[in-house]
């Protein structure tokens, strides 16, 4: 039987637009049980910016945490602060600009009949810039994204395409069907973290842990980002 000791799972976004932000805080589970990790709650949950602003999270629902009160700003840093079963847990995450998305558009896939969505951005010049991509489809978050660096691309144009997978109950690409695509300016903590997390962003207690930017043992992650979005019908 593979067991593991318990662990403070944090997982959450802070970002530039309108409407509630939301942590989630949970415990992780040993190898051989299901993934549903178990709430916390009653937690004490604060967002706090370098120029002062300070939100207090409502906790919702069992370990579900929000606020409506404050949106971020491109340039300042956040800082997450829980306080759980007498510990406490930070993580602090910069907020970069964001980066517009020029046009979306679907392409023919070179293998087989797929279409294959693709966005076209320009990354900025001088700077380094991480992005994470998310994809919905009629309002529903498909459970992978992707992530990159600018290594290859500083201050070029570049077409990003999507290879649709179906896991998770994903839904599939029809025609009629609304395809969103979020374009998520993140910091160089949340792309490692999500670069080494895997596609679906899991949340392993395995000892390959993905990198997190949480202190004092937690698992997760805290993401201050700036998103762009963009729609489309599928023909």
């Amino acid at each position: 039987m593979n067991t593991t000791s318990s662990q403070i799972v944090i997982q959450g976004n802070l970002d530039d637009l309108e409407g509630p932000d939301t942590i989630k805080i949970s415990r992780s589970v040993d190898f051989d049980q299901a993934s549903i990790f178990p709430a916390v709650t009653g937690a004490a949950v604060t967002i706090t910016s370098n120029v002062g602003d300070t939100a207090i999270l409502t906790e919702i629902s069992e370990g579900i945490y929000v606020t409506d009160s404050l949106q971020g700003v491109a340039g300042r840093t956040y800082t997450l602060n829980v306080l759980t079963e007498g510990k406490t847990y930070t993580a602090s995450s910069t907020m970069p600009n964001a980066v517009a998305i020029d046009s979306i558009y679907f392409e023919k896939s070179l293998f087989g009949q797929e279409k294959l969505i693709t966005i076209d951005f320009k990354d900025p010049t001088n700077s380094t810039n991480f992005y994470r991509f998310i994809q919905f489809i009629n309002n529903a978050e498909l459970s992978q994204f992707n992530v990159m660096d600018d290594k290859y691309i500083n201050g070029k144009e570049y077409s990003y395409s999507f290879y649709r997978m179906r896991m998770n109950n994903d839904q599939s690409l029809e025609s009629g069907s609304t395809v969103q695509i979020w374009l998520e300016s993140i910091d160089e903590g949340v792309y490692n973290y999500f670069r080494t997390a895997g596609s679906d962003g899991r949340n392993s207690s395995s000892p390959a842990n993905p990198n997190t930017n949480l202190t004092n043992g937690a698992l997760g992650y805290f993401n201050a980002c700036s998103i762009r979005k963009i729609a489309t019908i599928v023909p």
